[in-house]
């Protein structure tokens, strides 16, 4: 193998404290290859695929390390250098194509603008890039902005824009996360197509398992800042030998079997921890002794073939995977009695419309699951039920009795009582509140609730939902995504609804977070809650659901019992989204 990418000893610390973000993180890479890059929010993934390329955040700085692509390590370059380094040695793809493009400008403009080439020949290149990743190459397409065009064109532009300078290592920071599976499978073929024809190596950022079990030759776990276990994809993913490994692998959903997630106890290190001895991962840890916590274990090889960062690795090694425990559709609750149900809705936005004849009932105490790919109609669908859209008629029926299209016009009671969670948590969030001021909001407006009783409240809900106290007097730009996500479900809890809707909530989600907060809505279906939930992963979808519904192009193509459904679906579009779905393998071989 002809090593392509070299680093070692990679660390970013914190200006004002020293502590460090990414500790002595090393590992090698050859031409074509890819290599996952996993480990839950906050571990360090993104800052190091920033100090890949040279580049670290306000307030932090590379204090050490080599990253040497084709033998050149950027990290030495001065910054004239290393500007020009970015694009032709190493390039970036963001999680959010957004932050790529600029709104004002056509593709055409932004493709072709760092391009060293005349106008006609960076536009030749350009076409033939489009190609590459499976875009129209014609000048109408070249001529439109980035918001005529859908979530999955927007990220294949973006890595059109990231490989048009021919870079010999692309770091991909969440590319796919929250794109339907149909998109997401053709951005991951485009990947593996592209690290094999055009010689590339990649990193491959992700808390998603079963992308990087589809897509990387090599996995890197990290977590607190370090490399915990690294090996090839199968080596980590089916054999891993670190308890962290194995954690998140126990948090997974299946898209074959319905089973509980496992969430990983205790939270994650934050950055601002400090004095950190022995093992980072040992508070969470089932396997821990006393002396873990006081003696920082190195990296070594493991039977698993890999090299896992562990004191007991010999021992966790030798232990079977732990097989999460499966369990039943739940019994529906007050004999089946229908808690809502829509009856011939049609929406459409500006007179084209989106939404055809769409019916179906819920159920106290259940969960029914929206599916379908992006632009199938499931957002506008959930925002017609809690009355955001405003072109819709048909008939929508709360405990009993018809309610209103708009949320305007609905009784406060049913307001409280009919709660939404946007897929972006900055739809429920104030920019310019602290979390804990965004949460007493709804307790004083429905409740009459007193500041203190009030906060006892936010405290609670917050707890619920795995949030730190400490962190309810920042504001929305200063949590992670998954964070704010949290925040926005625990908004929706304080108001104590009869009715959920979920939009895409888990979608932004590391795979433990996810397993927590799965399981605290499967919780409060216990408790009578309903909830509609929409999303993309079948997955999630088969752990927590109870009935599904799938559209396509606004219309309803199946629906039915999650089991049968997701078992044997009788829709070929049912079956493409199925086929289509990833899974982390078992030992065998098998999706689990």
């Amino acid at each position: 193998m002809v090593t392509e990418v070299e680093v070692s000893d990679v660390t970013v610390t914190v200006d004002a404290t020293g502590n460090a973000i990414v500790q002595d993180v090393g590992f090698t890479l050859g031409r074509g290859q890819v290599m996952g890059l996993v480990g839950e929010s906050g571990s360090g993934k993104s800052t190091l695929a920033l100090a890949l390329l040279g580049f670290a955040r306000k307030g932090t700085t590379i204090t050490g390390g080599r990253v040497a692509v084709d033998g050149v390590d950027l990290l030495t370059l001065p910054e004239p250098e290393l500007r020009r380094a970015r694009g032709g040695r190493v390039a970036h793809v963001a999680q959010d194509p957004a932050t790529a493009l600029n709104p004002n400008l056509s593709l055409a403009t932004q493709l072709t603008e760092g391009l060293p080439q005349p106008k006609r020949e960076a536009l030749s290149r350009v076409r033939k890039l489009l190609e590459t990743v499976g875009l129209p190459a014609d000048d109408a397409f070249l001529k439109r902005r980035p918001r005529q065009l859908s979530g999955g064109q927007q990220q294949r532009v973006a890595i059109a824009m990231a490989i048009a300078a021919g870079p010999r290592l692309i770091v991909l920071d969440e590319p796919t996360t929250g794109l339907d599976v149909s998109t997401q499978a053709r951005v991951l073929d485009l990947v593996r197509e592209l690290c094999r024809d055009h010689d590339m190596a990649a990193i491959y950022v992700s808390h998603d398992l079963a992308v990087v079990a589809d897509v990387a030759d090599h996995v890197t776990v990290m977590y607190g800042g370090q490399v915990v276990e690294s090996g090839t994809d199968r080596d980590v993913l089916v054999r891993g030998a670190h308890p962290y490994t194995r954690a998140l692998l126990a948090a997974v959903p299946s898209a074959t079997r319905r089973h509980r997630l496992v969430p990983i106890p205790g939270r994650a290190p934050s950055v601002a921890d400090e004095g950190r001895r022995g093992c980072v991962f040992a508070p969470r840890c089932d396997h821990a002794l006393a002396k873990c916590r006081t003696t920082r274990p190195e990296l070594v090889p493991a039977p698993s073939g890999t090299l896992a960062r562990c004191l007991r690795v010999d021992e966790v090694a030798r232990e079977p995977r732990v097989r999460p425990r499966s369990h039943q559709t739940r019994v529906a609750a007050d004999g089946g009695r229908e808690v809502f149900s829509v009856s011939g809705l049609n929406a459409g936005y500006g007179g084209r419309q989106i939404l055809f004849d769409v019916s179906f009932g819920l159920v106290r105490g259940e969960c029914l699951a929206l599916v379908g790919e992006s632009g199938s109609g499931k957002t506008t669908l959930s925002r017609c039920l809690v009355g955001l859209h405003e072109e819709q008629e048909g008939t929508l029926m709360f405990e009993g009795r018809p309610i209103p299209p708009e949320a305007g016009k609905r009784g406060k009671d049913t307001r409280r009582e009919v709660q939404y969670v946007f897929q972006n948590p900055f739809g429920s969030l104030n920019p310019h509140r602290s979390v804990e001021s965004s949460l007493l909001v709804p307790l004083r407006h429905y409740f009459g609730m007193d500041v203190r009783e009030g906060r006892k409240r936010v405290g609670e809900a917050l707890e619920r939902v795995e949030i730190s106290a400490k962190l309810a007097s920042r504001r929305p730009a200063e949590l992670s995504g998954g964070q704010r996500q949290r925040v926005a479900i625990a908004r929706a809890l304080v108001c104590e609804p009869k009715l959920l809707i979920c939009d895409e909530v888990t979608s932004a989600l590391d795979v433990s977070v996810q397993a927590s907060v799965v399981e605290l809505l499967r919780s409060l279906l216990g408790d009578g809650l309903s909830m509609i939930f929409v999303t993309h992963n079948l997955a999630v979808v088969r752990s927590i659901a109870d009935g599904v519904v799938v559209l396509n192009r606004g219309r309803v193509v199946e629906s039915g019992e999650a089991e049968p459904v997701l078992t044997a679906p009788s829709h070929p579009y049912t079956r493409e989204l199925i086929e289509a779905t990833l899974d982390v393998p078992d030992a065998s071989g098998h999706a689990v």
